[in-house]
């Protein structure tokens, strides 16, 4: 994630943290503020340590909030919240960002934890008329796989690059976007992941006949 020089809210303390697949966390804190489902917040290990953006990963009525995040080796920030345990205290922005969805059709591509926003709206009611597509390396990866097939049933697509498993498309979602027809062009697109995947996924959208003003994009470092 990249710095913000957001205002810090306050300090708060952590409800829990869990390891759920290999080098990827769960965290969570009770919540007290609002926010919209896919927007971000800042977190520091104190109130003038070095801040990075993460997306909310729950939905915005929900009693806590959850921060889904992988472990960046050679990161700052990651390494250090994985070594938290509940009980000790993190520092959080307000809430900002404007990757935020609606009652209309629309179909969501996340690689990695970028299905956290996405999670975060279905948790907050936007599932209909939604199609999600997520991609990942290993089929331990796919967080939430559950929830997902329940709201969206065929409407949702797991991409596992690694690994092979019946009903799971065996490449990148960008292969699986070049190999089938788009749902409907005319649809707004939705990209949460990284850089690579979100310029390579927008370029195979555009090349489909996707507007480029039709795309809205999520980038995490």
């Amino acid at each position: 994630m990249v710095a913000t020089h957001s205002h810090i809210l306050s300090p708060l303390t952590l409800s829990f943290t869990e390891e759920v697949s290999s080098g990827i966390y769960l965290l969570g804190f009770k919540r007290t503020f609002e926010f919209a489902a896919g927007q971000v917040i800042g977190i520091a290990l104190t109130e003038d340590g070095a801040r990075r953006l993460y997306s909310i990963c729950s939905g915005e009525k929900d009693e806590d909030v959850w921060i889904l995040y992988n472990v960046i080796d050679e990161g700052y920030l990651t390494p250090r919240l994985a070594d938290l345990e509940a009980g000790d205290t993190i520092w959080i922005t307000e809430p900002r960002g404007e990757f935020t969805s609606d009652d209309d059709p629309a179909v969501w591509i996340a690689s990695g934890t970028g299905i956290a926003p996405f999670y975060s709206m279905l948790k907050s009611g936007r599932a209909a008329n939604k199609i999600l597509i997520h991609g990942n390396r290993y089929l331990e990866q796919f967080h939430f796989y559950d929830y997902f097939t329940e709201l969206l049933g065929e409407n949702y697509t797991r991409c596992c690059s690694a690994e092979e498993n019946e009903g799971v498309f065996h490449g990148r979602v960008t292969s699986f976007l070049e190999e089938y027809p788009l749902p409907d062009p005319g649809l707004k697109y939705y990209l949460c992941g990284s850089a690579e995947m979100v310029v390579d996924t927008r370029d195979i959208l555009i090349e489909k006949g996707v507007p480029f003003d039709r795309i809205i994009s999520e980038i995490y470092f």
